[in-house]
């Protein structure tokens, strides 16, 4: 068996390769010199600290594709979990009989699955839902802290207009923020700024 480590949007560490590789070798047992297990690290800023840590993996075994994933403080944590699940999995899989794919049908799929084509396992769904307090607090004040959290958008109640704001990061480098507005207080081609500006007037 081997044990594809890859990193996605990130560079994976040597001291994490090698911790993958030896963790997954657990399960070589289960599987044949032709399975591979592809294990695929990720990093989700607008996660919280304790699952922003991302560690999917898949198997090939017998023509079947099986897979997993976990989210922790750090990658080796989530590594410790997917390998536990993923071996789970992969001894009720032996136990039961199942008709084998020929060796051609099997490195397709390993190719289809390392190249990134391969058919998704399922529609992407809501798992998770964070609740979170959030105080008033200035638009400067809101970017230092989205700046020094360290994510990509941030949440926060504008303290002059009392109204929900969201900063994001801009693809060139800036920032935009995202102001909603009820439908009937919304007037085309003018933002909620424009709106407060014009009444200070």
């Amino acid at each position: 068996m081997r044990t594809i480590v890859k990193g996605k949007k990130i560079d994976v560490s040597p001291a994490v390769r090698r911790y993958a590789e030896k963790r997954f070798g657990r399960i070589e047992r289960l599987l044949d010199d032709r399975s591979d297990a592809i294990v695929e690290l990720s990093v989700e800023r607008h996660r919280s600290d304790e699952d922003s840590h991302i560690v999917e993996v898949t198997l090939v075994i017998g023509g079947q594709t099986l897979r997993s994933h976990a989210a922790a403080v750090s990658h080796e944590a989530s590594i410790d979990t997917v390998v536990d699940k993923i071996e789970r999995r992969a001894v009720d899989f032996k136990s039961k009989p199942r008709v084998r794919a020929r060796p051609v049908e099997e490195k397709a799929i390993l190719r289809r699955i390392a190249d990134g084509t391969a058919e998704p396992a399922r529609d992407p769904r809501i798992v998770k839902v964070k609740r979170f307090a959030i105080e008033p607090m200035f638009e400067e004040d809101a970017l230092a802290r989205m700046d020094e959290l360290g994510h990509e958008f941030f949440v926060f109640v504008n303290a002059e207009s009392e109204r929900v704001g969201v900063l994001y990061r801009r693809t060139d480098g800036d920032y935009g923020l995202i102001e909603p507005v009820l439908a009937g207080e919304y007037t085309p081609g003018k933002g909620a700024r424009d709106a407060r500006r014009e009444g200070r007037r």
